[in-house]
């Protein structure tokens, strides 16, 4: 098995040990991003715009090794209140053309740095 860590400059530092996504026999394993400003490093506001800079943060990883959002075959969003489900849906929506991925939502106790939304991916290259 060959794997390769990637770190993309477009997405927001890691906030703990681990790299943005890691490469391993043709799948492309996106970690959790929460809805963090790339620049500042500041989560975004509610729950839509969170939603919305998470799967921006996926997009450009997968943009940087030659990747889309079509690539995606399962994603996995986090919520710390099922109350969001249906906004986070339509941020979601947005997203995606033609077949969506696989996919499974969680609610949590809580997330990193007070997030209310993460969303993790699988692409096959």
């Amino acid at each position: 098995m060959s794997k390769k860590a990637i770190i993309s400059a477009k997405a927001p530092k890691a906030v703990g040990p681990y790299s943005h996504a890691c490469e391993a026999n043709n799948f492309v394993y996106v970690s959790g991003m929460l809805g963090l400003d790339p620049a500042t490093g500041v989560l975004a506001t509610g729950v839509e715009d969170q939603a919305k800079r998470a799967l921006d943060t996926i997009r450009a990883v997968l943009a940087d090794i030659g990747l889309g959002m079509s690539d995606i075959v399962k994603t996995t969003i986090f919520l710390t209140d099922m109350k969001n489900f249906a906004a986070v849906n339509a941020v979601y929506a947005r997203f995606f053309e033609g077949d969506f991925p696989a996919r499974c939502c969680f609610a949590v106790v809580a997330l990193p740095l007070g997030g209310l939304v993460e969303i993790e991916a699988i692409a096959a290259r």
